[in-house]
């Protein structure tokens, strides 16, 4: 049984048993409940910070390689990082205004707020524009590190830290990408750890939200998973213009073409998986696997079209679950994180990339983390999205990017 279904099942158990709980007058058990899942989320967020910066580092300085393979990679790396922002854009844009036409149930949040026990007033007001701006360069990035609230100013720092060490020499450049590359490979080593015991973790909080929260739990996490999935169903919709008006074919063509890979991607739930599947996708649509296989490797390896969208997405929901206001700012400040913690993103297990794209733009905009240990039960249908959004948006940056002068560079 895998990991997913494991902890989707302690999602369910929990639950049930929480309501069971909850109208036979056993409340009390959910203070003994409470700690547990509690301890199994500490054990996620202490491996975060070295975690995320170890990962953004590996993945900026891997970004940089690949942009060094001659005209047609850096032409992709840079196609690729667009699409990226634009993703951030749109759950920026689009996810607020869902959830205003379509809130979710007020009691609903309230119960399940008060079910999870996080305080939001420890958040503080969302500071304005100005503010915002005067505090994005950390004066210490320790401090930065060791700050919940800090979290934009750290990632700025790593990412020119990281842009840095792309411009050493090769010796030196080697050495502290080694460096950052066991820290990422021991952080998931612990995380592994954890999510191992993920579902006591998992069924420790539902239960405390089923006694709390009772059935109207149920139905909040199917709208979180309609609103989510709706944010990379744009993104992935965004696939087709871009081949037809980037890699100038039609709609038809492209259609039958990519149908394969989205058929692995749905099977396997892997972009590394489809390679070989989207490698005759572009040869149905003309180009050459040799030609293809300078951008779409470097798509798979660095380029997660749907991650922005939708990680921004649930950072998002969960302010509007908690009430937090979404201020210009805070909404400016999740677009930035989101935009470039994904930029060199490596594939992971559903569960640990999770938290670990989210976790950070969480944190950067003031939002809780407890319901991230919740909302990963869930993450099945969301993760069937970004897959299939990414494997087609692979597929169509990579004929966009060869087909704007790019065939005969990689054929040379």
């Amino acid at each position: 049984m895998s990991n997913t279904t494991r902890i989707l099942i302690a999602l369910v158990a929990g639950l049930t048993l929480g309501i069971i709980a909850g109208q036979a007058g056993w409340g009390e058990l959910a203070k003994v409940a409470e700690p547990i899942g509690t301890l199994w989320l500490d054990g996620l967020r202490m491996t975060i910070v070295p975690l995320v910066v170890a990962l953004m580092i590996t993945g900026i300085a891997r970004t940089a390689d690949s942009a060094r393979g001659g005209r047609l990679a850096f032409r992709s790396v840079i196609l690729f990082a667009i699409v990226l922002w634009i993703s951030a854009t749109v759950a920026a844009l689009l996810v607020p205004a869902v959830l205003q036409l379509w809130p979710i149930p007020g009691e609903s949040a309230k119960a399940l707020s008060a079910a999870l026990g996080s305080r939001t007033e420890a958040v503080g007001q969302a500071p304005s524009v100005l503010d915002f701006l005067r505090t994005i360069v950390p004066t210490n990035p320790i401090a930065a590190a060791a700050s919940s609230d800090s979290m934009l100013p750290l990632i700025l720092f790593v990412t020119v830290f990281a842009i840095a060490v792309t411009r050493l020499g090769a010796d030196a450049r080697e050495r502290l990408v080694g460096f950052f590359s066991a820290i990422e490979q021991a952080m998931l080593v612990i995380v592994g750890w954890v999510l191992l015991i993920a579902p006591i973790g998992v069924i420790a909080l539902a239960f405390v939200v089923g006694v709390n929260a009772g059935t109207s739990a149920i139905g909040a996490l199917a709208h979180y998973v309609i609103v989510v999935s709706l944010a990379g169903i744009v993104v992935w919709g965004m696939a087709y213009p871009l081949a037809i008006f980037g890699g100038k074919v039609k709609l038809g063509d492209f259609i039958r073409a990519v149908a394969p890979a989205q058929a692995v991607a749905i099977s396997t739930q892997s972009s590394l998986a489809s390679l070989p599947a989207m490698l005759k996708s572009c040869e149905k649509l003309g180009i050459p696997a040799e030609t293809a296989g300078v951008p779409l490797p470097i798509a798979v390896a660095i380029f997660r079209a749907t991650g922005p969208a939708m990680n921004l997405a649930v950072a998002i929901y969960i302010a509007h679950w908690f009430g937090i206001p979404l201020t210009p700012s805070v909404l400016a400040t999740g677009l930035v994180v989101a935009a470039v913690t994904t930029m060199g993103s490596v594939s992971l297990p559903g569960q640990i990339s999770f938290f670990t794209s989210i976790a950070p733009i969480a944190a950067a905009m003031g939002v809780p983390l407890e319901p991230l240990a919740l909302l990963v039960a869930v993450e099945m249908i969301p993760d069937l999205v970004r897959t299939v959004g990414n494997v087609t948006m692979d597929v169509a940056a990579t004929t966009a990017a060869v087909r704007r002068g790019g065939k005969a560079e990689a054929q040379a």
